[in-house]
């Protein structure tokens, strides 16, 4: 939602107002409709109201006629004299006032009654001097006294004087005075209309039956009015108008009573709220009240329940009620109506009665002030304007939060006045509106963004197709694939790639067409005939084009159908690429004649040289070879053969299995002394051998030393950078090496000898038994600075586990001086084998050094020549091609301070 320019702004400002104005006018008539906004306030008011921690009354019990009492005394409705005799109980009981739920509004006749009646009059019309008539008049007497269970009731409510009876009321529209005017019982108990209230009218009131009510101490409605937008009962009427009076509800004579009031003390003040003793009733203009509804605590009700028949059979002594307030109702299955409340779906009456109750004893009420429906559309028409006014301004981001934040300020606002000021004013409906008609705009916004990126993604498109073509047509593939690939796949653009991939193939560049066809095939691998090309080049690609020039028979690739006819180098057929070293490619090749298998190591001297330097390289690359051919042992690899064609030189070695020793050098990954030492053993006696020919290897590190763990088998490799030290063919001033393997001496640009391979061995040593090298540095000036003048460290600070023997070897072969320095390689070796007796029992490696065993390890050749690879500053001390793998060249007559800063060469990765 990012600002746009003035004339767009406003433009886009007409737009989104139009937008939310709809959407708020669409959200009224919803609401008009339907109530639904309306009834998610009232979920939400039903919520909070329950965490105002107020808590009941306990002077309130419920009388339940529930299933049990059914079950006992037996079908309802039941004898009125059952009621009787449970007020009688009560009233023994010293019950502060007795509430029954129960409509007594038609006589409870027996049939055998009128005859007994009839009986009466005959005898009150007999001879009185006759003997039998006393008798018989005293019998009749008990037994119409006994029927008569309306008489019964109206003598226990007469005894009592404390029970509160029911009636209710058809509610309408008033139609001038009533057919049948209320009873004294009623109106002694009303109250004159006064003050601005309108309650609810009354057109019909059902009353108890006047034996009854002329004895009870009051009677109020009962009338219980749900919500209509969800049908949920939160709000009481505590006053209906009927007749000219106001009748209250039956829960408010009910506190009146316990509170030892009457109507009389009962007062509506100018502000429309009832003042009943010390407390005050907010009532709404409809003398409607909001109780407070309990929520029950760990699993109790919020008002003690106890059964009807416990009292009624003696169970539950009476005495338990004294000074209570009792509310007799029934809570049976199919008896009486269910209230949807907040704290329950189905609440029966006197359980809503004993909830009003309460609220009216302990002031415990929420009001509707008439001020909350203006606040409630002022907020609508606030998130409206900000709606259409304030987030178009506004990032997405910040209008997402924006608006995030106000529904939560919303909601946050109503929740406080419910439970801090028990006031509630409806604001959920403007957080609905709010977040309407934000979604509402962001779906417009977004549905016009998309509609303009399709169009900028369809211009992109043709653009990236466009310029892949032009690359394509000055012969730039690669940048016209990277092109092609930004494009949607369409068919044009298959025929496109199709092409491209053709290009890629008369360049001989194999690998690259097969890279498009398979990003044609992922869109529809059955296009054309682009299965049988993919087959093709898979092919091709796994093959070489050798030499600067395809003249030579052997270098030209023969394609007959799908057969290929691979290249020769010299004598051997050329299977497939290995890797690429400092020097060239290195191949996997194979002697036709004897089937021997061969790493074919290849540099192309024309590409790198001119004139007379590359007569100087040519010469210098056959020297190296013929000094590495030169050494034939065990633990050195064999040169077979050299030469040079298709512009290419080359040499064939010993196809080597196994891997170098690089992964060993990792903590957590060390291979057991014993191993380590039998590996430098062997290493030692080859480099012994090769000295003794006057052959320094001038590079030696865990990367050119092969290990295979299955035979055991240990070759040294890479002599390619070993110069033979006849002064006549040496050209001094040389420094060759990886810095943190390289001697004091070999630094210094000073000539070398075999003592200077025994210090790298030492160095190598260090880090295949602790997996650390001896120097760190943060820079190669610092590291070169340290081989050269600081002593190493012992190897036991690093590993303790070291045996003292073993520790004392590296020490030595790491000694700056020369003279200190092992003399041969044959020394070393034996003082590695003698310390071999120190390792019979080893103690443990510390921890994070110890030896897994041995993985499985997939036999692969790294035979490559002069391999040198990149020194990282960031990590020097470690082995892995951070820091180890330079090749330093300096020039002698250079001092030591100036050459170390100079730019490093022939610094090609090595590949892993």
């Amino acid at each position: 939602m990012q600002r746009s320019p003035s004339g767009g702004f406003f433009k886009k400002l007409k737009s989104d107002g139009t937008l939310v104005v709809a959407l708020v006018l669409v959200v009224v008539a919803l609401e008009a409709f339907t109530g639904l906004l309306r009834s998610v306030d009232n979920r939400f008011f039903d919520s909070v109201s329950l965490l105002t921690h107020r808590n009941p009354s306990s002077q309130i019990v419920v009388l339940a006629i529930d299933d049990e009492s059914i079950a006992n005394i037996g079908r309802w409705p039941w004898s009125r004299d059952v009621h009787a005799k449970v007020v009688e109980q009560l009233t023994q009981g010293k019950a502060k006032t007795v509430v029954h739920t129960s409509f007594f509004f038609e006589p409870q006749i027996d049939r055998g009654l009128p005859h007994l009646q009839q009986l009466q009059s005959l005898v009150a019309s007999a001879n009185p001097s006759d003997p039998v008539i006393p008798r018989l008049t005293q019998a009749l007497d008990a037994a119409v006294r006994d029927l008569d269970t309306d008489t019964t009731l109206a003598g226990s409510l007469q005894q009592s004087q404390r029970v509160m009876l029911p009636m209710v009321f058809d509610l309408g529209e008033p139609l001038g005075r009533a057919e049948q005017p209320l009873p004294d019982f009623v109106t002694r108990h009303a109250l004159r209309p006064e003050g601005n209230l309108q309650p609810l009218y009354a057109v019909k009131a059902y009353t108890p039956l006047p034996v009854l009510g002329s004895r009870a101490a009051g009677v109020g409605h009962l009338n219980m009015l749900p919500d209509p937008a969800d049908g949920s009962l939160r709000a009481q009427q505590l006053l209906i108008e009927h007749d000219g009076f106001w009748i209250g509800s039956l829960a408010m004579h009910t506190a009146v009573h316990s509170l030892n009031l009457t109507a009389k003390d009962l007062q509506i003040t100018p502000s429309d709220q009832l003042k009943m003793g010390g407390v005050v009733v907010p009532l709404d203009g409809m003398g409607q009240f909001y109780p407070q509804f309990y929520p029950g605590q760990d699993g109790r009700e919020a008002f003690a329940v106890d059964s009807f028949f416990d009292v009624y059979s003696g169970k539950i002594p009476a005495s338990k009620y004294e000074g209570k307030i009792v509310i007799v109702g029934a809570t049976a299955t199919g008896v009486g109506d269910r209230f949807v409340t907040p704290i329950s779906a189905v609440t029966s009456p006197p359980v809503v009665l004993a909830h009003t109750t309460s609220s009216l004893l302990n002031g415990h009420f929420f009001s509707a002030p008439d001020w909350g429906a203006w606040v409630s559309v002022g907020a609508v028409v606030a998130v409206s304007l900000l709606v259409a006014l304030v987030l178009p301004a506004l990032s997405a981001g910040v209008a997402a939060a924006v608006t995030g934040a106000s529904f939560v300020a919303l909601l946050v606002s109503e929740a406080w006045l419910i439970a801090s000021s028990h006031m509630w004013v409806p604001l959920t409906q403007s957080a609905v509106v709010l977040v309407v008609a934000y979604l509402g705009l962001t779906t417009k916004r977004f549905l016009f963004a998309e509609a303009g990126k399709i169009k900028s993604d369809e211009e992109s498109a043709e653009t990236n197709r466009m310029m892949g073509l032009a690359h394509q047509g000055q012969g730039q593939l690669d940048l016209a694939f990277d092109r092609f690939r930004r494009v949607p796949m369409t068919s044009a653009l298959m025929d496109n790639l199709s092409n491209l991939a053709l290009d890629f193939e008369r360049k001989r560049q194999f690998n690259k067409a097969q890279a498009v066809y398979e990003h044609m095939a992922a869109h529809n691998p059955a296009h054309r005939d682009l299965s049988a090309r993919l087959k093709r080049v898979k092919a091709l690609s796994e093959t070489v084009m050798l030499g600067g020039s395809g003249s030579h028979p052997g270098g030209t690739l023969l394609l007959d159908g799908d057969h290929i006819e691979k290249p020769m180098l010299g004598r051997y057929q050329v299977e497939k690429e290995l890797g690429k070293g400092a020097m060239g490619v290195v191949y996997m090749g194979r002697d036709p004649k004897i089937g021997r298998v061969v790493a074919i190591k290849t540099m192309a001297l024309s590409q790198e040289f001119e004139g007379a330097e590359l007569d100087d390289a040519r010469q210098r690359f056959f020297r190296e070879a013929e000094t590495a051919g030169r050494l034939q042992h065990q633990n050195i690899v064999t040169i077979f053969d050299a030469g040079e064609d298709h512009e290419l030189a080359y040499i064939a070695m010993e196809y080597l299995k196994g891997k170098d020793l690089v992964d060993y050098t990792k903590p957590g990954q060390l291979l057991p002394v014993e191993t380590v030492v039998g590996i430098l053993v062997r290493v030692a006696e080859a480099l012994d051998y090769a000295h003794g020919l006057n052959v320094v290897h001038r590079d030696i590190k865990p990367a050119n030393i092969m290990f295979d763990p299955a035979t055991g088998a240990v070759k040294v490799t890479d002599f390619g950078i070993a110069r033979v030290t006849d002064a006549s063919r040496t050209r001094t001033g040389m420094v060759l090496g990886t810095p943190s393997f390289m001697s004091p001496e070999q630094i210094a640009g000073k000539k070398v000898d075999g003592r200077s391979d025994l210090y790298s061995l030492g160095v190598m040593a260090y880090q295949l038994l602790s997996g650390s090298l001896p120097f760190h540095a943060d820079s190669m000036t610092e590291l070169m600075f340290k081989i050269a003048n600081e002593p190493a460290p012992d190897i036991r600070s690093v590993n303790p586990a070291i045996p003292a023997a073993l520790a004392a070897a590296v020490s030595k072969a790491l000694a700056k001086t020369l003279d200190i320095r092992y003399e041969s390689g044959r020394a070393f070796a034996s003082e590695l084998q003698q310390s071999l007796a120190e390792i019979g029992h080893p103690r443990p490696v510390p921890a994070g050094k110890e030896t897994p065993a041995f993985p499985a390890i997939e036999s692969r050749t790294e035979p490559l020549f002069m391999a040198t690879e990149k020194m990282d500053f960031a990590d020097p001390d470690t082995s892995s091609p951070k820091g180890y793998g330079t090749t330093v060249i300096l020039p002698k007559e250079k001092s030591f301070s100036d050459t170390v800063t100079q730019p490093l060469v022939d610094q090609q990765r090595r590949p892993s």
